[in-house]
């Protein structure tokens, strides 16, 4: 029985009396030695379940409803906050640590446990908050998860406002916000900065404090500083790392155990505004209808070896990430801009794929080797491809123009996913400001890259697979039943059929696009078979690329910036013998797989996947920034769109030929009642049957943009260019704050920061 002591307050116990009585009991104590302890009856019992169950679910106690305990520094089952990602591996502290307790909060290491059914709970990444158990070994402390919870911080990052009554508030960032919350800690922050900041309590109205002022949120160059934050990618590297980089920099090529390609010319064809180069190519006929070629990529495992700080570092960021406005490097500058990067006329370490293509494009010979090469030439896309089309290009592009035609051939044979994707570019000038927005111009340059690289992929990934050794593919995998479900579906709305009972094929999503004829509806079923595929991941099971219509594929050709690439790398070396000699330099000697890769390469591959659509979300959000920046001042305007996506509350549409989605809410389409066709992806009229459908254009009319969100809002307009009366149209009601603030968004979530900007009604 639990020791009761003499003096106990009446009435319900705070947390802190919860947790002193539980520490001072001699045996575990349940729920009714603690209401006996405070004397509690009737009701109060039940608001005490309610206090334990929330003190369990903050990890206060253990979650045991005969006998709760208070563990001795970490709860045996605890919420957790993931700090960050290490060898693959999730390291996490509790996630209610006081700062004013002694010493630093421990840091455990998160071990995956198999979820129900035995499937892998999602990768864990920085920030998540997981309900785990806990266990202190002789090693440290260990972690093992129940449950991912909800993140507390999530969409805690805004500029400071103060109201009309001096109040603060914070605007969000993040366009799936919709209110702006009570500041009850500013710090150091002032007005108009941006921050990121944490809840103070359970509660939305206990408001939030300022953890970090990041500072002006429309200076130059800022909207990538925001995402950085608020993805939380790694961009300052440790000075171990940076002090291995200027070490591994000095490493001496060996002339006499790497293959010397210095005569031939090899070239890298790349973007005008490349900030690293890690792939070369070349090729010459064989005299019987075929060619021989060379994929050269930089030789990043010679640089980089497994278990330094810098490889801790590179495998933690996963992937270089590039905003319009800089490039967060995997590897220090020293390596990635400089002494990896395939530069003319400097000489350099490359690992090589030696490839014989055939007369229809096939590739029927590989061999793998370190080399020596020295870049004949860094060339742009753009003059590659004019070269080409004025006949003035060098015999040594006209070749590999010629090899990639043999190479198209055997992939129009193998008929990969074809799809249309645009790629928007913003380019700013010397100050940051934007200069431009408009579509990357889609060339035969960059599919003669594609193509080079594709085949020395695969190849890598066969020539693995022959050893038996160990393969990070990249794996893409077919359509889910539930998807294709829902295109059949859709597609039956416009009287088109898909048979879910045949084996579904790349050849089969292009024969169904190569059968419609006209563009509208083009662009709609290319928009659902896009969004029924599957996301690309890294894994060390095979399960084939759908897209690309092929049974064995792997990263290869971009080590610098992709660290799965560096993970076949070292496993070629290891299978292939490409080790090489001892240095005198305080680097380690082995350049291949460590043994701790081979046996957590799930993990591994597991965490770059997660760090690869961090990046992907990081970019997107900073070119919606930019895209609503450059249209801010066009508020007011009608551009011709596309529908992208529809819903019950709405419809979301496009910029034809510049980007950025933005919603039309449906209360803007007129008087009548819309109702939401959920199979056929469409909003129709119920009285005038007017229909809204994914993929249809029309015109309308940019209502807001704001920069800070990188939201965009629409309003449908008439054959005349007036806005459409909304549904239930009245003066507009009084929200919120005496006085808003530039970026405050009202009941309804709407960024009050653009209106003025535009042209003012006479």
């Amino acid at each position: 029985m639990a020791k009761r002591p003499a003096r106990r307050p009446s009435g319900l116990p705070s947390k802190e009396q919860v947790l002193e009585f539980l520490q001072t009991s001699d045996t575990p104590a349940g729920k009714r030695e603690i209401a006996k302890a405070f004397g509690l009856k009737g009701q109060e019992k039940i608001a005490l379940k309610r206090l334990l169950k929330d003190m369990a679910e903050e990890g206060l106690i253990d979650g045991k409803k005969t006998a709760y305990h208070r563990m001795g520094g970490v709860p045996k089952v605890t919420v957790l906050r993931v700090v960050e990602i290490e060898d693959g591996e999730a390291i996490a502290i509790p996630d209610n640590w006081s700062p004013d307790a002694p010493g630093k909060p421990p840091r455990l290491t998160m071990r995956e446990m198999k979820g129900r059914g035995g499937k892998r709970m999602p990768a864990l990444k920085r920030g998540d908050r997981v309900l785990s158990r806990t266990e202190e070994t002789e090693s440290g402390w260990t972690a093992h998860p129940m449950k991912k919870l909800p993140a507390r911080t999530e969409g805690l990052m805004g500029v400071v406002e103060i109201d009309g009554s001096g109040k603060a508030w914070l605007a969000p960032v993040d366009k799936r916000i919709r209110n702006s919350s009570p500041i009850a800690d500013l710090g150091e922050a002032e007005e108009g900065q941006l921050v990121i900041a944490e809840r103070v309590g359970r509660s939305e109205r206990s408001g939030v404090k300022v953890t970090e002022v990041i500072g002006d949120p429309l200076a130059p160059r800022s909207f990538s500083l925001i995402a950085i934050a608020k993805h939380g990618i790694p961009h300052v590297f440790p000075e171990e790392a940076l002090r291995e980089a200027e070490i591994a920099a000095q490493l001496k090529l060996s002339d006499e155990h790497l293959e010397d390609l210095r005569d031939i010319p090899i070239v890298a064809i790349d973007p005008a505004d490349a900030r690293d180069h890690d792939d070369a190519i070349w090729a010459e006929p064989d005299g019987q209808g075929g060619f021989n070629a060379i994929v050269a990529i930089a030789d990043v495992s010679f640089y980089v070896r497994p278990g330094t700080a810098l490889d801790k570092e590179a495998r933690k960021r996963g992937n270089s990430v590039y905003f319009p406005d800089r490039v967060v490097p995997m590897l220090p500058e020293v390596l990635s801009a400089n002494v990896c990067s395939l530069k003319e006329g400097e000489d350099r370490a490359a690992m090589v794929c030696h490839l014989h293509v055939d007369k229809e494009g096939a590739v029927d010979k590989t061999r793998f080797t370190r080399a020596i090469v020295r870049i004949h030439h860094n060339i742009a896309y753009e003059n590659a491809q004019a070269s080409i089309h004025d006949g003035s290009a060098p015999r040594h592009l006209v070749d590999l123009w010629n090899c990639w035609r043999a190479l198209e051939k055997a992939r129009h044979a193998r008929d990969p996913l074809e799809l249309e994707l645009p790629e928007r570019r913003v380019v700013l000038d010397e100050k940051g400001q934007i200069a431009e927005i408009a579509v990357r111009e889609r060339l035969d340059a960059h599919r003669v890259v594609e193509d080079f690289m594709i085949a020395a992929n695969v190849a890598a990934a066969k020539a693995l697979e022959a050893k038996t050794a160990p393969v990070v593919y990249r794996v893409h995998e077919p359509p889910a039943r539930e998807k294709l479900i829902a295109l059949r579906d859709y597609l039956a709305t416009f009287g088109r059929k898909l048979a879910l009972g045949q084996v579904i094929t790349p050849s089969l999503f292009n024969r169904m696009l190569k059968d419609v004829s006209d563009e509208g509806e083009k662009a709609q079923v290319m928009e659902a078979v896009l969004r029924s595929q599957m996301q690309a991941y890294y894994g060390p099971q095979n399960a084939g690329h759908f897209g690309l219509a092929l049974g064995s594929y792997a990263h290869f050709t971009s080590p610098i910036r992709r660290y799965s690439d560096l993970l076949v790398h070292r496993a070629l070396v290891d299978a292939y013998k490409l080790e090489q000699p001892e240095t005198d330099l305080d680097v380690p000697d082995f350049t291949g797989l460590s043994d701790r890769d081979r046996s957590n390469l799930q993990q591994i591959t597991d965490a770059i996947s997660q760090t690869e659509r961090r990046a992907m979300e990081a970019e997107r959000d900073t070119i919606d920034r930019y895209v609503a920046a450059w249209l801010s001042a066009r508020v007011g305007e009608i551009f011709d769109t596309r529908i992208t996506g529809v819903q019950g509350f709405g419809f979301f549409a496009t910029i034809i030929g510049l980007g950025g989605d933005g919603l039309v809410p449906v209360s803007t389409l007129g008087r009548e009642h819309f109702r939401f066709e959920e199979a056929a992806q469409a909003l129709v009229g119920e009285d005038s049957g007017t229909r809204y459908a994914m993929g249809d254009t029309l015109q309308l009319k940019l209502a807001e943009a704001n920069p800070l969100t990188g939201s965009l809002k629409f309003v449908p307009v008439d054959a005349d260019g007036q806005e459409i009366e909304p549904r239930g149209a009245r003066p507009a009601p009084r929200y919120g704050h005496k006085k808003k603030g530039k970026f405050m968004t009202n009941k309804r979530g709407r960024p009050a920061n653009i209106r003025h900007q535009g042209r003012r009604k006479r």
